[in-house]
């Protein structure tokens, strides 16, 4: 039986491979959902993508992890920065998270250079575009052998 790994998405990540395709690439979260399967098969992970443009409703799915997950790959976006709500939820989970950023954010502005949701987080993959998911799952598979 495959182990399921949530992969959860934050504001604007919706609009991926429309957005800002100079940062972020032309493909979408379609595109990452069918990667993040194809690189689940070998270590027998199965994957759940979601997306929400709202703080609450990606505490809901974390919360929703809790009973559902074994590990949680997640992008907060914007709310790195800012929410300390979705790092609380974290810590509720038991499981490995891992968090993955598009761009390098650490090459962008100052402010984006911190993320709360890294105080949780397992590992951190960011400036690999859409390929960090399926590090992050490759990753996931190794922690939960």
């Amino acid at each position: 039986m495959s182990k399921m790994i949530y992969i959860l998405n934050g504001p604007n990540l919706n609009l991926l491979g429309k957005r800002e395709p100079e940062i972020y690439g032309h493909d979408t979260l379609a595109d990452v959902e069918t990667n993040c399967a194809e690189a689940g098969k070998r270590p027998g992970l199965s994957v759940k993508l979601l997306q929400s443009n709202h703080e609450g409703e990606l505490v809901e799915m974390i919360h929703d992890a809790r009973e559902n997950a074994a590990g949680i790959i997640i992008n907060p976006a914007a709310y790195s920065h800012t929410s300390v709500a979705i790092l609380d939820a974290l810590n509720t989970f038991e499981g490995p998270v891992l968090e993955v950023h598009i761009s390098n954010i650490h090459k962008r502005e100052a402010f984006r250079h911190h993320s709360y949701v890294s105080a949780r987080a397992d590992g951190v993959i960011a400036g690999f575009g859409v390929n960090g998911y399926a590090l992050a799952m490759q990753h996931m598979g190794t922690l939960l052998a």
